[in-house]
């Protein structure tokens, strides 16, 4: 029978909650990584982990990858989870359920449409809470990219991430953890739909203190010079359908295409958060295509959360 590894918890002096990428200092960020690349490569040995810990997962959007992968992630490690769907705390006052999950559950994984439920969430729980994704930050996805960058290239300084598309929550998270690990970032938006200025202001911070690169523009040309990998999201996320029509009109020409994809290097990796709307913000070639590592991606959903589990709960 496989035996349970000790794994070194989040350190007392850093936040007790991953509600923010920046919840986690540098050293536990690049431990994640370290972490994950272990329990990729022996599941075996980390199915004892979380014997009899609970855990809820709250989602207020739908979701295929961050459900799934936690549960599974949760199940794997020899845990357990309940999950709700719909509004948090459209019934009763978010602290009254913060502080009844926390008497039930071990950890509260949330999906929200607001930042501000994630922290309230917080604020009131004694029980871990982990941003599975708000309308400012996805830092469970941030953490399988970079991790998946790290397997692609071998090692993550010196690398260009080039974001194209809508200043959104993944955009973010991205650049958020992209300085902190040693690599240039480039996002390119059209005019109204830059990233929010004090996560830029954050990220120019990070980049000053790690001497990588921040660029934001409004050219996908510029961006994508000398990148190592392209990333795009949808164009209108969930919250946004009503502005579908417009922001497809804004965004034609910020498609990943062969030919965009052509400015970058030519050993540029495409990169996708899914799902994906092709024929919108990339195309059916570009994804179908040898330099897509999508699915990578979105596999390594699954060892990433474990390992980050495994730091909080383990």
């Amino acid at each position: 029978m496989a035996t349970a590894i000790a794994v070194r918890p989040i350190s007392k002096v850093a936040a007790h909650d991953f509600a923010r990428d920046l919840d986690l200092t540098d050293d536990e960020l690049n431990y994640l990584l370290e972490l994950t690349e272990r329990v990729k490569r022996a599941p075996s040995k980390f199915t004892r982990a979380l014997s009899g810990k609970y855990i809820s997962l709250l989602f207020e959007k739908p979701s295929l990858r961050t459900r799934l992968t936690f549960e599974l992630a949760i199940k794997q490690l020899g845990g357990d989870s309940v999950t709700c769907e719909g509004p948090v705390g459209a019934r009763e006052p978010l602290k009254d359920v913060a502080r009844n999950l926390d008497r039930w559950v071990n950890g509260i994984v949330a999906r929200t449409f607001s930042q501000n439920t994630i922290e309230e969430l917080a604020e009131w729980s004694s029980a871990p809470v982990i941003n599975a994704l708000s309308d400012m930050y996805h830092p469970c996805q941030a953490l399988a990219d970079v991790f998946t960058l790290r397997e692609q290239f071998g090692e993550l300084r010196g690398l260009k991430l080039a974001f194209v598309g809508d200043g959104n929550n993944v955009a973010h998270s991205l650049m958020l953890s992209a300085a902190r690990l040693g690599m240039d970032f480039a996002i390119a938006t059209p005019c109204g739909y830059a990233p929010n200025a004090e996560i830029v202001s954050q990220a120019e911070g990070l980049a000053a203190l790690a001497g990588t690169r921040l660029e934001v523009t409004s050219d996908p040309a510029e961006a994508l010079a000398g990148a190592h990998a392209v990333y795009t999201d949808v164009w209108a996320s969930m919250g946004h359908e009503q502005e579908a029509d417009e922001r497809r009109e804004r965004f034609s020409a910020y498609q990943v295409n062969e030919s965009l994809m052509s400015l970058a290097r030519p050993d540029a990796v495409f990169m996708h958060c899914l799902p994906a709307k092709r024929g919108e913000e990339v195309t059916d070639e570009v994804m179908e295509s040898g330099r897509s590592i999508v699915f990578e991606q979105a596999e390594n959903r699954l060892h990433a959360q474990k390992a980050l589990l495994l730091m909080m709960l383990g």
